[in-house]
């Protein structure tokens, strides 16, 4: 599948590489993203970083054997260490040289690391256009891993694809209001209705937010049940036309429990990570075979693929002329609160 063109070039934002739980003071890890490996290492007093793989001297990748010493990233093939800057800090015999390594740009939200990748990919991904919005206030209780043959933009638009949920997963789902559009974010509106034991057929408003194309965040409260909900979806581009996808989730329920983190919060949480993974285990199959389409047949009741499409645009390369200046018919747009263009998020 990997040797089939790309109908679509590697999108722009921020993108999920990992748990910040993963990478303690002192460890470093490799990620894959956009073809390309990535050097993530948290230095001792607490700093994380994400770096280009090969050392500027000789080309030695900091993944194949490196190690963090201090607030020092040290290559493994000379001994040659960068500080939290990316320059050259030393060397066992005291040299130095002026080369630097090739940051990028991270953050951590919610639990999780997310790096910063410019429409189209590239090492380094040029200062961040935009910002996360603020955290949601909850850690993941529940995490699952996998990978899709598919791009993150095909991984979103299911969110707004109502038909196929309904055919595909057996849910009633339905859009109660139009999408709002907030600069990079997209906003759902949607209920589902589901039966539960001992209390019929329960309605869930349940709003879910896109923050570019790479995270899905749902927020829902179960009032009939005295319960929350905090879902993220997070596909990461890892090569072209195949996707890495995290979930995450955090659930409470009603029982009295003892503790920071209830075990019957852990459990309400697994149980509705299972619930969220069958449904991607539903869609993989069908995002592996299927074609991407430029221009659909969309038919009634689907006004909203079109909507998200045109939103998506903007983080792609080279979006169609005057496309932030045009509105576009349908879609509710708001000034982006809270959000606005990001500094430098590595510190």
């Amino acid at each position: 599948m990997e040797e089939r063109s790309a109908p679509l070039p590697y999108p722009g934002g921020w993108f999920c590489v990992g748990r910040v739980r993963d990478l303690p003071p002192g460890r470093l890890r490799t990620v894959r993203l956009m073809g390309e490996d990535v050097v993530l290492y948290r230095t001792g007093r607490g700093a994380v970083r994400a770096v280009g793989p090969h050392c500027p001297h000789l080309g030695a990748h900091f993944g194949a054997g490196g190690t963090v010493r201090g607030e020092d990233l040290v290559c493994p093939f000379h001994g040659f260490a960068f500080g939290p800057d990316g320059s050259c800090t030393g060397s066992p015999d005291g040299v130095r040289f002026r080369g630097s390594l090739a940051r990028r740009h991270l953050c951590e939200r919610d639990g999780m690391l997310f790096v910063w990748c410019a429409p189209g990919g590239g090492p380094e991904g040029g200062p961040p256009g935009w910002e996360l919005p603020p955290p949601v206030g909850v850690r993941p209780l529940a995490w699952w891993s996998g990978e899709v043959v598919s791009h993150p933009q095909e991984v979103m638009e299911n969110s707004v694809d109502f038909r196929h949920v309904r055919v595909l997963h057996g849910l009633d789902t339905r859009e109660t209001a139009p999408p709002e559009a907030a600069g990079p974010l997209f906003t759902i509106h949607q209920r589902t209705t589901t039966r539960f034991p001992g209390l019929g057929a329960v309605s869930l408003e349940q709003p879910v937010t896109l923050v570019g194309l790479g995270m899905m965040r749902l927020v829902a409260e179960l009032p009939q049940l005295g319960s929350g909900l905090r879902v993220w979806v997070l596909p990461t581009p890892v090569a072209p036309w195949r996707t890495g996808v995290r979930v995450a989730v955090t659930a409470t329920a009603p029982l009295p429990g003892i503790g920071e983190v209830r075990a019957v919060d852990r459990a309400a949480s697994w149980a509705a990570l299972r619930a969220t993974v069958r449904i991607i285990e539903q869609d993989r199959p069908v995002l592996a075979h299927k074609r991407y389409l430029a221009q659909p047949r969309l038919v009634p009741g689907e006004r909203s693929i079109g909507l998200f499409r045109r939103w998506a645009r903007q983080f792609y390369p080279e979006p169609a002329p005057g496309f932030h200046a045009e509105p576009v018919p349908g879609l509710r747009s708001e000034p982006q609160a809270g959000l606005r263009p990001g500094p430098d998020a590595a510190g």
